[in-house]
């Protein structure tokens, strides 16, 4: 009974990190609503698209006295910004974002008028990337892969709390975390932004990096709990660190085109 308790725990756990992961991080849609003149708009701008197509970012406005024009540039870069009209396509108006080579990024803001009034929509630019899409003999591995990887993770470290032996269940997380992680990770990388791999040394994808940081963790915990079964605190440690790591968002600081670079355009 006990341990079955700690599996539901664990899959608990799993399944509210995995809601939080997906409900934050730059490809998140950003939500809101403004109000202009008597109408109350609400709005859904993407913030990840994939190629290729220019990517339209849609704004439900029923009321054909409403306009709007957007204006856009690509990030980083040396561009000026380039305003232009938004399309109706019946109860949408509708902004094409030009797209880009997969991982550039497109900086966009919403302004919709009615007569001498205008609600633009965010604060600051929206930034778009774009991205080609990944076969799903590739991404269905991974996902799972590294589902399973977060979920027995986290119940090693109930195993090590509850003072258990932890040797298999180390070294099935490290497996899974090479799995997904490691082997099928970067296989997406490639057919999504063109690299297989964009975190440390060679850059600062902070998906990269977190997954190689839980995989030294836990290659560090297997050494040790290889002597002792019981070896309990470096489990836990490695457990923490996973957990914390993957519940920092998706795709942040992720792969994207530098166009001040000289050459790139």
């Amino acid at each position: 009974m006990k341990k079955t308790l700690l599996w539901l725990l664990a899959l608990i756990i799993t399944l509210g990190s995995v809601m939080y992961t997906r409900n934050t991080g730059p490809t998140k849609p950003a939500k809101g609503k403004v109000e202009l003149g008597n109408e109350t708009i609400e709005y859904s701008l993407i913030r990840t698209f994939f190629r290729p197509a220019d990517a339209p970012v849609r704004v439900s406005v029923p009321s054909e006295e409403i306009e709007g024009f957007y204006r856009y540039k690509r990030t980083p870069s040396h561009d000026e910004w380039t305003t232009a009209p938004m399309v109706r396509e019946g109860d949408q108006l509708i902004a094409y974002i030009p797209q880009q080579p997969a991982a550039g990024k497109v900086a966009y803001q919403v302004t919709l008028t009615n007569g001498d009034q205008e609600a633009v929509l965010t604060a600051d630019p929206i930034v778009i990337r774009f991205r080609n899409d990944v076969p799903a003999w590739a991404m269905i591995p991974h996902i799972l892969l590294m589902f399973a990887g977060i979920f027995l993770s986290t119940r090693t470290g109930l195993a090590a709390i509850f003072n258990e032996k932890t040797y298999g269940l180390t070294l099935a997380t490290l497996l899974l975390l090479f799995a997904g992680g490691l082997f099928f990770g970067p296989i997406v990388q490639k057919f999504a932004f063109g690299d297989f791999w964009t975190g440390w040394p060679f850059g600062t994808d902070l998906t990269d990096n977190k997954t190689l940081v839980m995989f030294i963790f836990w290659l560090f915990a297997f050494f040790k709990v290889r002597k002792n079964p019981y070896n309990r605190w470096w489990v836990l440690t490695a457990a923490v660190v996973t957990l914390i790591a993957y519940m920092i968002p998706h795709s942040l600081l992720g792969s994207e085109i530098d166009f001040t670079q000289e050459g790139i355009n």
